[in-house]
């Protein structure tokens, strides 16, 4: 069933979005050569608490920590280790804040570079990443009442497959948001069948629209045993975009900028 929020309480998630914007811009300042994912993950319950909030994340059942620390080939779901951040690593920062009894979701990927540092395939990853938050982008563009979740679906996978060649991972999607962190609907990045079997799009829903994808191929495994980690099957990069967003009766608003 979709929750539908009142404008009173997307104002609500509009307060929390902002302090999980906040947040999120530090820490990916902060995530240069050097420094841990566990240090990362710190800051981020630092200043999520300084700044009224809870991290969402710590509320899902059986995680305990801030932040998903996505290095490299991790997809998403990386709890956050000791490793220490290099030069020509890639880093997504998944994380969530919980305020005013309404969750919001974010995700951002970096490129780890130092002063003067040198990157193998620089450019690549470059290529890589921006074609993401393209994606992003144009993904919210769709999301107003009146369009589908197809039509959000259809773009990022243009974008990303048919557009530059590399591939939306099928078995991890976007997602309601709001009273919990995942709710209905289910926000693919890909569009299977015709766009208008999937939901329609009404003022008041809250969705988290994420691009998941991969430099190689789509297809993803745990890692170990922690149940958690999920990595890309043939080791390639792995990045992901994401934002929460409230439709409106006009263009979206954006509750994690």
């Amino acid at each position: 069933m979709i929750d539908i929020k009142t404008p009173e309480q997307i104002k609500l998630m509009q307060l929390g979005g902002r302090i999980l914007s906040e947040v999120m811009w530090e820490v990916c300042r902060a995530a240069k050569p050097g420094v841990s994912e566990l240090e990362l993950d710190e800051m981020a319950e630092k200043l999520i608490r300084e700044k009224g909030g809870e991290p969402g994340f710590m509320k899902v059942p059986g995680y305990h920590n801030t932040i998903c620390a996505c290095t490299n080939d991790v997809v998403v779901h990386g709890i956050p280790t000791n490793y220490r951040l290099k030069d020509g690593d890639i880093i997504d920062i998944d994380m969530g804040v919980f305020y005013g009894g309404f969750h919001t979701d974010m995700c951002e990927t970096v490129k780890i570079k130092s002063a003067g540092g040198k990157i193998n395939n620089e450019l690549q990853i470059d290529d890589f990443l921006a074609t993401g938050k393209k994606a992003l982008n144009a993904a919210i563009k769709q999301a107003k009442a009146g369009n589908h979740i197809g039509n959000i679906s259809k773009i990022i996978q243009q974008i990303v497959e048919q557009d530059n060649g590399y591939s939306v991972v099928r078995s991890l999607i976007g997602h309601g948001v709001g009273r919990e962190l995942h709710e209905d609907p289910e926000v693919p990045g890909y569009l299977e069948g015709s766009i208008e079997r999937t939901v329609l799009l009404k003022p008041g829903m809250t969705i988290a629209v994420e691009v998941i994808y991969n430099m190689g191929k789509g297809e993803v495994v745990y890692l170990g045993t922690d149940d958690w980690t999920i990595v890309s099957k043939d080791g390639s990069l792995s990045a992901v975009f994401e934002r929460s967003i409230a439709i409106t009766g006009g263009e979206p608003i954006i509750l994690t900028p």
